[in-house]
């Protein structure tokens, strides 16, 4: 989201902010980015922005006042009430944010063309429910996300079957806080926390099919106080640190907004209308691309050289273009090079390779 001072900026909304901890007026964008999982770098793909129409206001109002005015009714009997049906799980309808989702990303798989193999789509945790996973099956991925600390899982049951009626599929409830050690994969201890990562195959009774579970449950040693960590994926054959990894690789996405709108105006456009706001933001983040092609040859000879180090380069070297221009004969080639190589570091913050001495 990017905050909006005016009134008259396309999609201007109020949008929740992570910053501020509330909504404010800004507009939202939600960008599909191809992540690789070797480097651990992030690149934007398309950006499209997030406008809420007025029936999915007048929905969820809807739908916060019923929850508001449903009263408290008493605990129903348990087993299943008489007369229900099954409901085929595989057939939801998307709402218009996964609607969307769904056109950028077969948009997106169009355009590779398969010559990129992509075989996973990583969403945060509002995406995990059955909705996002039936949205992302259809475009040939397996969907990566988070579940609530709290979610209802279930083993499989594998214990005798009634004569009569359909088998049971449902099997114990997974209690948190005493994960059979069969499921253990890895434990450790760090300053007082032990981490211990458990990986199952479970099920969910929202969910059409069975999930990949990996549960991070971090203990403080002096307080015994436990926090679990609840990630799944579609992919039944994803090894656990896997699925840690590509969850995580989210986070680069991060630093492709914070760069966007810190160096490449993203946060700072003063456009209005719809064309030049979306272009305004796509163009953000397009930079962020091509800066980051750029920052692979530039630390060839300086490593540790950023963004300002690179704005502060080409900064200098357009300043000795121009300033050339009012010359009456060029330099030497020799003592050009170092003049270019010379005037290029002024503003840096990381120093290049002293420049060989032409005297």
């Amino acid at each position: 989201m990017v905050t909006k001072a005016g009134k008259n900026t396309h999609g201007l909304d109020r949008f929740f902010s992570s910053l501020y901890g509330k909504p404010v007026p800004s507009v939202s964008f939600f960008a599909l980015s191809l992540v690789g999982t070797q480097e651990r770098q992030s690149y934007p793909m398309m950006a499209e922005q997030v406008i809420g129409s007025e029936a999915e206001k007048a929905a969820a109002r809807a739908k916060t006042n019923e929850k508001k005015a449903q009263p408290k009714t008493e605990k129903r009997q348990p087993g299943r009430p008489k007369g229900s049906k099954n409901k085929d799980k595989t057939r939801v309808e998307l709402t218009p944010e996964l609607a969307r989702i769904k056109a950028m990303i077969l948009k997106q798989l169009a355009l590779t063309n398969g010559d990129i193999l992509i075989c996973h789509l990583a969403l945060d945790g509002h995406f995990g429910n059955n909705n996002a996973l039936q949205m992302a099956h259809p475009c040939g991925l397996c969907l990566i996300s988070k579940l609530r600390h709290d979610a209802a899982l279930h083993f499989r049951y594998d214990g005798p079957q009634s004569k009569y009626g359909s088998d049971r599929i449902y099997g114990d409830k997974i209690n948190y806080a005493n994960i059979p050690t069969q499921y253990l994969k890895e434990s450790t201890s760090e300053d007082g926390m032990q981490t211990d990562i458990y990986q199952a195959i479970l099920l969910h009774k929202d969910f059409a099919q069975a999930l990949k579970l990996v549960i991070i449950v971090k203990t403080d040693l002096k307080t015994g106080k436990r926090a679990p960590v609840v990630l799944f994926s579609s992919d039944l054959d994803l090894p656990y640190d896997r699925l840690i990894e590509y969850y995580s690789l989210r986070f680069p996405i991060e630093f492709n907004f914070r760069d966007a709108k810190q160096y490449w105006g993203l946060e700072d456009f003063m456009n209005v209308a719809q064309t030049p706001v979306s272009n305004a933001a796509n163009l953000s983040l397009f930079m962020v691309n091509l800066v980051q092609l750029l920052l692979r040859v530039f630390r060839q000879d300086s490593p540790d050289a950023g963004i300002l180090d690179l704005k502060a380069h080409f900064r200098g070297r357009k300043y000795v273009t121009e300033t050339l221009k009012l010359l009456p004969e060029m330099p030497e080639p020799i003592l050009l090079d170092h003049i270019f190589a010379t005037i290029a570091q002024i503003g840096r913050i990381h120093a290049a390779e002293p420049c060989p001495n032409t005297s």
